[in-house]
């Protein structure tokens, strides 16, 4: 049988007596390279990846008071192969601390089955922002089959359970998926002083969770259209609901 990659990389930020934030792990392997900043630490593919068969995890911790803000350097780009790929991030992030991940958006290209699942904890007191942004293929091409799936529990209690599944175009090119967007994607915040009240406007909804969360979900044509979106929505859900007015 043809096997992948199975990269396993991680990153822990632990915050110091005085309260600065240090990053005591970083651990990359194969394709999977995180590369620290001055501001954020970054994912780096240090190969072709996720192709089919790879089954990559990346491992998140962020101590009590700690801040640590992860990105990427790239869009990831999932490929067809023998087998369906994977991607699992686990996360942990503890009282008073913060954690802002925010890569750039993943291409489902044509004749990939790629599945991406993320596991959070935070602790009570935790803050959390959580961008996931997916193209629907390449240009002029059709787009591979994709499943995302996202847990989040807070102070030991489920905040969010969340899955998209797109294998089917007759089931999510219909009306009440996606329809003829080619972009798709969410923010999840968690933490004090956010949007009470639901909103919803063309491509996009900001739904407040039981619990101190809101889920923002935006559909578009393409990708810069979603980050407008989402950007908007997110200044709606921190408190700011002039600005989106002008944007729907």
């Amino acid at each position: 049988m043809t096997r992948g990659y199975t990269p396993r990389a991680a990153v822990t930020a632990e915050a110091d007596a005085a309260g600065r934030t240090r990053l005591t792990r970083l651990r990359s392997d194969g394709p999977l390279a995180v590369r620290a900043t001055a501001d954020a630490v970054y994912l780096v593919g240090a190969a072709a990846s996720p192709l089919g068969g790879d089954d990559a995890a990346l491992d998140l911790a962020v101590g009590p008071g700690a801040r640590l803000a992860i990105r990427s350097a790239a869009t990831a780009l999932a490929l067809p192969g023998p087998a369906p790929s994977r991607t699992t991030v686990r996360a942990t992030v503890g009282a008073g601390g913060r954690l802002d991940y925010a890569p750039e958006p993943t291409v489902a290209a044509r004749g990939c089955h790629h599945h991406a699942k993320a596991l959070v904890d935070l602790a009570e007191g935790a803050s959390l922002r959580w961008v996931d942004e997916l193209i629907l293929g390449r240009h002029a091409e059709p787009p591979g089959r994709h499943t995302s799936r996202f847990d989040v529990t807070y102070a030991g209690r489920p905040l969010l359970r969340h899955e998209l599944v797109l294998d089917d175009p007759a089931v999510y090119g219909s009306t009440a998926v996606l329809a003829d967007a080619r972009a798709v994607g969410s923010v999840l915040l968690a933490g004090p002083d956010l949007a009470t009240d639901p909103f919803t406007a063309e491509g996009l909804s900001v739904l407040p969770l039981v619990g101190p969360g809101v889920l923002i979900t935006a559909t578009a044509p393409d990708s810069a259209a979603l980050r407008r979106r989402l950007a908007d929505a997110e200044t709606y859900a921190r408190g700011l609901p002039e600005t989106i007015s002008h944007h729907t």
